[in-house]
Formats: C-alpha cells, sequence, structure tokens
C-alpha cells in the first residue's frame, strides 16, 4: 500500500486546523479589534473545533479505528474578587458539554487560584485548551460591563452606602458568570447534537435504507461521541474514586443569573442555535 505524500495525516490536519484557531484567538483578544470583531474572532475558533470534532468522530466510525484516548487537561481558574467557586462553576459546565468530566483543586478559600481538572477525549481536550481561555475573557468582560451597569443603575435611584453597593456587585457578578456558563454549555450541547446528527446527510450516507434498524437513523458519529461519553466517565471515576461534591454556590442574584443566561445564549460562538431550537432552553433561577 502506497501513501500520497501530499494527503495530510488526521494528526497534520489537526495540527494545521489548531494553529488556524489560535490564529483566530490572537485577532480576538489584540486590543486594537472591537468588541463585536472579537466575539466574531472567538466565534469562527469556537465552531471549527467543534466541527473538527465532530468529523473526527465519523472517521474514526468509518475506518473501525480504536477509540481515541482519554486523558487529563489541568485548567488555572482565577479567584480574583473571590468568584473562584463561580468560575469553575461556569467553566465546569463547558467542559461537560464537550463530554468532559471535571473535579477541582484548592476550591475552599475565596480569593485564591483553583486547578480545574478536566478528564476527556484528547480532541474535546484540544478544543478546551484553545478555546476556554477565550471564552473566560468574552465571560469576563461581559460581567464586568453588566455589573457595572447594574450598580450604577442602583446608585442613581438611591443614595446607597459604598459597601452596600459592592455587595451588591459581587453577588451580582457571581450569579452572572455561574448563568453565562450554564447558557453557553446550553448552546454547545445543541450545536454537537445538531452537526453528529446531520452528518449522515452531509457525507451523503444513506440512512434509510434498513427501516427495522435501531441505530439505522444515527450517525456514527453521534454513536462514537456517546460511547466516548461513556469511557470519560469511567475513567473519571477511576482517577477520581473517593471525590467530594463541591460545595454549592452560596450567593444567588435573580437579576444577575438572568443577566448572565441572557448574554451567555447571545453570545457570538459561531453556533446558531437560537433559543426556540434544541433541547429545553428555559431559564433557571438557581443553581
Amino acid at each position: 500500500m502506497t501513501v500520497d505524500p501530499s494527503t495530510p495525516s488526521g494528526d497534520d490536519a489537526r495540527q494545521k486546523m489548531i494553529e488556524r484557531v489560535r490564529g483566530l484567538l490572537r485577532m480576538a483578544e489584540d486590543p486594537s479589534v472591537t468588541d463585536a470583531e472579537s466575539q466574531a474572532f472567538t466565534a469562527k475558533a469556537a465552531e471549527l473545533m467543534t466541527r473538527h470534532a465532530i468529523v473526527e468522530a465519523e472517521a474514526r466510525a468509518q475506518r473501525g479505528e480504536a477509540a481515541e484516548d482519554v486523558t487529563r487537561l489541568d485548567f488555572p481558574v482565577s479567584g480574583v474578587g473571590g468568584h473562584g467557586k463561580a468560575r469553575v462553576k461556569a467553566l465546569a459546565a463547558i467542559a461537560s458539554a464537550y463530554g468532559c468530566q471535571s473535579a477541582v483543586r484548592g476550591n475552599s478559600s475565596a480569593n485564591t487560584d483553583r486547578m480545574l481538572i478536566i478528564v476527556g477525549t484528547v480532541t474535546a481536550l484540544d478544543s478546551l485548551r484553545v478555546l476556554l481561555p477565550s471564552i473566560t475573557m468574552q465571560m469576563e468582560a461581559s460581567a464586568r460591563f453588566t455589573a457595572r451597569e447594574h450598580v450604577t443603575g442602583l446608585r442613581e435611584l438611591r443614595n446607597y452606602e459604598r459597601s452596600t453597593l459592592a455587595s451588591e456587585r459581587s453577588r451580582f457578578y457571581r450569579s452572572f458568570i455561574r448563568a453565562y456558563g450554564s447558557a453557553v454549555a446550553e448552546r454547545i450541547r445543541e450545536f454537537r447534537a445538531r452537526l453528529a446528527a446531520d452528518e449522515p446527510e452531509q457525507s451523503g450516507t444513506d440512512t434509510t435504507a434498513d427501516p427495522t434498524s435501531t441505530t439505522g437513523a444515527k450517525s456514527g458519529a453521534e454513536l462514537v461521541l456517546r460511547e466516548d461519553v461513556d469511557r470519560v466517565q469511567e475513567d473519571f471515576e477511576r482517577r477520581f474514586p473517593q471525590l467530594r461534591p463541591t460545595r454549592p454556590e452560596r450567593t444567588h442574584h435573580r437579576a444577575g443569573y438572568r443577566a448572565g443566561y441572557i448574554r451567555g445564549r447571545r453570545a457570538e460562538l459561531g453556533m446558531e442555535t437560537a433559543v426556540s431550537r434544541g433541547t429545553s432552553n428555559s431559564l433557571v433561577d438557581g443553581d
């Protein structure tokens, strides 16, 4: 069997895609671009990574290859402002949308940095490794702007003490971040599910040949992704057999949560999922 040297291998194609994504994210983080341009660059990067993961899953299924390796990613999370727990919750939700499981180290003190330990497939962690920093930046910028507007509105209505306004901003900020992460994760799940379900149509595969088959309507990518979720869960439980549950965040601000959810649903991710599409998108007032 001869190999055409001009045909890129799977690893080469993935590396080229990652380099392209990093280029987009560098442009997104350039202080000279507008906020809309930054979100557009991040959107394109997120879409490229997500589509690549679906295509890779389909290709592995068609080639009959062994399941992709499951490994881990350690992602540092800032505790600045006492919002570390909220950030962990938001980022863990996004990791879960990519089929990963998460544990956190150092999540007890308010202002200290944490380490979010994410277990997932190589492709999923590739996506998170390059996307989480930019999604975090977009989330924090949105939280700062919205919390500042909220506090400014309160200050104009009434002469609140500075300590009261600071407490109000903190509660708003934390709830905003948690809801933003939840909304972004929700959209990623919808997008991945839609791509996996549409894959047979895109590749020209006839999925109606056997009407009695229970898997005929499912693409190879969709089945592989489901198997990956089970394998990740097993690996995670093996790595952390005695994991203690994280204490829930006690702070809840109804307006902050609602604002964060709305901004997360509208964030530019390159994943055009309207609020009325996909699975349940109802706003939950709480954790």
